[in-house]
């Protein structure tokens, strides 16, 4: 087995949109190759697709991907989400606001954008940063997290 490829149907028909935004949002990004569905001679299963993406490879922060246009049967939900491990509060800062676009999806780090697709906003050291019950609590209170804050309710246990 070489690699493990995450692919996305969007159920928009924003295939083009969303994997744009996405190699303008992360860094060591690019497309790769489009195909679309033909202008002409579709069965009746996919009419309406003319025009839209039947496959996308893309690159985002140098992991692959596929995606294409599903039609408007299947969306995304919070049962997968992409985990972008931070470096720091100013990288989760900058991804948040890129990507965090429903607000009453957000909550512990979580995000929804603007295609549907879920994000988990983190430190790259979380597990360091959720080790006791008051870093745990603190982060059920939060939306975007804020490193700060977690640190701050671990060191007050001591």
């Amino acid at each position: 087995m070489k690699n493990i490829v995450p692919s996305l149907w969007f159920g928009d028909n924003n295939c083009e949109e969303a994997i744009n935004y996405y190699v303008n949002v992360f860094p060591n990004s690019e497309i790769q190759n489009i195909v679309k569905y033909p202008d002409e001679n579709l069965d009746e299963h996919f009419k309406g697709m003319s025009g839209k993406i039947i496959t996308a490879e893309f690159i985002l922060n140098g992991q692959r991907y596929l995606a294409l246009d599903g039609g408007p049967y299947f969306h995304f939900n919070e049962a997968i989400s992409m985990t972008i491990e931070c470096e720091g509060q100013d990288e989760i800062d900058y991804f948040w606001d890129k990507l965090s676009h429903v607000k009453e999806a957000e909550q512990c780090g979580w995000a929804k954008d603007r295609f549907g697709l879920f994000w988990q906003i983190v430190p790259h050291n979380m597990v360091e940063l959720v080790k006791t019950d008051a870093q745990i609590q603190a982060m059920m209170k939060m939306k975007k997290i804020i490193i700060k804050e977690l640190e701050e309710a671990g060191a007050n246990l001591t």
